[in-house]
């Protein structure tokens, strides 16, 4: 199941009450225990395969771009097919999704299996197995996200998602040691072979799974649609836009560790494939360390001062990975790599998860996976084709310094942003009159009359910014505020949706935050009743 790269490494939402709940009570859930083990067994196929393709590719060529691009490949379906694969996680059956998910990757598995096997295996063939194997996991992450609070209660979500986390680690640290040592004795086709089978655990898991249907109000949204929901909503979302923007930063200059490692181990240090294995797996060991340590670490520091440290402390490792040529000196170094890595994701992976509302949650995450592994494909691009020029060492220290650099975005682009966020879907908004009007008609354009002293005018206005962006988020095409210059005091809300069943939707897409923010602006209005709503629907 190509799901290793650290996509389950996310923390619980802010909203979540803190219940003091067993870190190990989730596996009391039938589907939920059998589907955590499958998916660590799965897991473990995938790093071995990771093994085995980073390293007949070493074999196969020497040219340091050659090795770059393997996770260059792996990266991009993740850029090209995540948010697609979110907006259809959001509108379709999750559970058949991801059946299609692992039927494609154990076909893409099976198929590199009997290439290797006959020896037909060429850089060209790694490439494009690469991608496809990433592209299995480009479909099956958001979905798979999505599907955890159908499996726990909402008290076993935290350690629910605990659990995913410490399980992508023990399969990270038992799977390239493991690959490197089968390569050794069979070579690259049973590592590949083995990681077709891991993948039907996961897929039997899933097939048995019979899901509690979801029960909606309003018809599936479609897929256009969808997408531009999501990415209205990430727009509007500061929280989630902050996390975007570190993500890049720290990404684009983290991926030189991954795309050059391969090269250090077999040029630099003369490894075979066991000892680059080995490397994997502390890299593993150092990841589970952090895992366990974060909880300590989150009531230390707040999100960003945690964000910072694991930055500074990976360019360390760039730096030791570009001069350190002592096999297990290096490894104590990439120890701290997996323990900062696996801080930085769950800081990421935190903030892009409390500031996703339900209805958007596995869109909101797609995007973020987008700008996650778009900028691992650009970096790998650009260090490998450093390395290619300059040696490897100066494309790892312009990486390290350039992670340095990026740790100062922290000054404008917080992830502490809103703490007290709750997405939480409310049932108090104004309800819509129920009128006789075709779904799609539209475009539709609601407007909302208040009744304002003139002291309060200036402070009204600024807060109406915050109601901006609720009505964005819920959908909106377009946004403004006027004020009656013939009536001072009255002002007006508009804001356009595309059609009366965006405006539905609008309405069902109201969370608590958004509840908050629409009673302080009432706060503002004198009237004696609420503000007055009128519908404007364009003429047939």
């Amino acid at each position: 199941m190509a799901q290793v790269n650290d996509l389950h490494d996310v923390a619980v939402e802010a909203a979540i009450p803190d219940v003091a709940a067993s870190p190990w009570q989730p596996l009391r859930q039938r589907v939920f225990r059998t589907l955590w083990i499958a998916t660590v067994v799965s897991n473990i196929g995938s790093w071995m395969n990771d093994v085995g393709v980073n390293w007949s590719m070493l074999t196969l060529s020497a040219d340091p771009l050659s090795v770059a691009m393997v996770q260059a490949a792996s990266s991009l379906p993740m850029f090209l097919f995540a948010l697609p694969s979110g907006v259809m996680a959001d509108i379709v059956d999750r559970r058949k999704y991801l059946l299609f998910s692992q039927i494609w990757v154990f076909i893409a598995a099976a198929a590199l299996a009997l290439l290797s096997f006959t020896g037909q295996v060429t850089p060209l063939v790694l490439l494009i197995a690469a991608f496809l194997l990433s592209t299995g996991a480009a479909m099956s992450s958001p979905p798979f996200q999505a599907i955890v609070p159908d499996l726990v209660s909402k008290a076993e979500l935290g350690p629910a998602i605990a659990l995913n986390s410490l399980g992508i680690n023990i399969s990270r640290a038992i799977g390239p040691a493991l690959g490197g040592l089968i390569m050794i004795f069979a070579g690259p086709w049973l590592v590949f072979l083995l990681n077709a089978v891991s993948v039907l655990g996961v897929a039997w898991v899933l097939y048995r799974w019979k899901a509690e249907p979801a029960v909606q109000r309003l018809p599936p949204e479609h897929f256009f649609s969808a997408v531009r929901a999501g990415l209205r909503y990430v727009h509007a979302a500061p929280v989630l836009r902050n996390v975007l923007v570190r993500t890049v930063a720290f990404f684009v200059f983290g991926s030189a560790g991954w795309a050059l490692l391969p090269l250090v181990a077999r040029r630099e240090l003369g490894l075979g494939p066991g000892g680059y294995g080995i490397m994997l797996a502390c890299i593993g060991v150092g990841a589970i360390c952090g895992a366990i340590m974060l909880p300590r670490l989150r009531k230390r520091f707040n999100p960003d001062r945690l964000m910072v440290l694991a930055s500074l402390l990976f360019a360390i490792t760039l730096l030791a990975l570009a001069f350190v040529r002592h096999f297990w000196l290096l490894n104590a170094f990439e120890f701290f790599t997996g323990f900062s890595w696996i801080a930085v994701l769950s800081t990421l992976n935190l903030g892009a998860q409390r500031s996703a509302a339900k209805w958007v949650k596995a869109r909101a995450l797609a995007v973020y996976l987008t700008v996650f592994f778009g900028s691992m494909t650009i970096g790998s691009a650009v260090w490998g084709q450093l390395a290619s020029h300059y040696g490897i060492p100066v494309s790892l220290g312009v990486a390290a310094l350039g992670m340095v650099l990026a740790s100062a975005t922290v000054f404008r682009w917080r992830l502490d942003l809103d703490p007290d966020l709750n997405l939480d879907l409310s049932s108090s908004n104004q309800p819509v009159p129920a009128l006789e009007i075709h779904h799609d008609r539209g475009p539709v354009m609601v407007t909302y009359e208040y009744l304002i002293q003139q002291d309060d005018a200036h402070s009204f206005t600024v807060c109406m910014q915050d109601m901006r962006r609720v009505r964005k988020r819920g959908g909106a095409i377009n946004w403004s505020v006027y004020e009656d210059i013939l009536q001072p005091g009255i002002f007006v809300e508009t804001f356009i949706v595309g059609s009366w069943m965006e405006h539905l939707r609008q309405q069902d897409r109201y969370t608590m935050n958004d509840q908050k923010i629409q009673n302080r602006v009432y706060q503002f209005h004198q009237g004696e009743k609420l503000p007055d709503v009128r519908y404007l629907v364009a003429p047939l």
